[in-house]
């Protein structure tokens, strides 16, 4: 009785007329529906395979976006600034009316993790494909970031690791370092008082970088676990659609 009047609910005239104009509900609705109708418990072999599908979705969408031109550099809220001790001899370059070396410099940091961001992708997916069911089973039945906070914790030191050779042929690739020494020449005299500061941008861009990708990372799962519009199959649908 219960099922068939859940059924004529979803299946009205009125009701369908408003998924047509809301596509959250429409995905409520559709959750809903599959369960009333059956489809039989998950399994834990159907969660692994709904949680790795989510990680590697969240994943791509995520290096896709950072990847993009302007990904960092655009993005205020994970815009690579200069390092302080760079920040504090601007000042003084900026007396000189050579503030625009600096602003280049920052420029091209960015572009360097932009550069570096896709090639965290095929960790990630290395690191999904081993997780253990008990792994697993934590990670869904945990907090909306649990699957980037476990990674986070596994995954910093060797994707860091993994990453810094990127990073430096990035830095190099669009300019940075090249930039930097520029900037050291431009300064004259004062320039030779600032130190080797090459290696200390590799490892800022490197920390902002990785940071800017387990943040997003998190939201993006966080959004599939909550948002049945952002369960773009069947699997995710199924898995985050039930009650756990």
């Amino acid at each position: 009785m219960k099922k068939s009047l859940i059924l004529l609910i979803l299946l009205s005239p009125g009701f369908l007329m408003s998924c047509a104009s809301n596509p959250q509900l429409a995905g409520v609705a559709t959750e809903i529906l599959r369960q009333s109708v059956g489809g039989g418990p998950l399994t834990q072999a159907e969660i692994g395979q709904g949680l790795k599908e989510a990680l590697r979705v969240g994943t791509d969408s995520v290096v896709s976006q950072l990847g993009a031109v302007d990904g960092f550099n655009a993005d205020p809220r994970i815009h690579i600034p200069l390092p302080d001790n760079l920040l504090q001899a601007k000042k003084i370059a900026g007396q000189l009316g050579l503030a625009s070396a600096f602003d280049d410099l920052e420029l091209k940091m960015n572009r360097a993790a932009e550069a570096a961001a896709p090639k965290a992708k095929a960790l990630f997916w290395d690191a999904i494909q081993q997780l253990t069911i008990e792994d697993i089973m934590a990670i869904y039945q945990g907090n909306d970031d649990a699957a980037t906070r476990y990674f986070e914790s596994k995954m910093s030191t060797p994707l860091v690791n993994s990453m810094l050779p990127v990073v430096q042929q990035s830095m190099a690739d669009v300019g940075a370092v090249r930039s930097y020494d520029q900037l050291v020449r431009s300064m004259g005299p004062a320039g030779a008082l600032l130190p080797d500061y090459k290696t200390q941008l590799t490892n800022h861009v490197l920390q902002l970088g990785t940071g800017a990708i387990f943040n997003y990372l998190a939201e993006e799962e966080a959004a599939i676990r909550q948002d049945p519009v952002k369960r773009t199959t069947q699997l995710l649908q199924r898995v985050f659609g039930a009650v756990y």
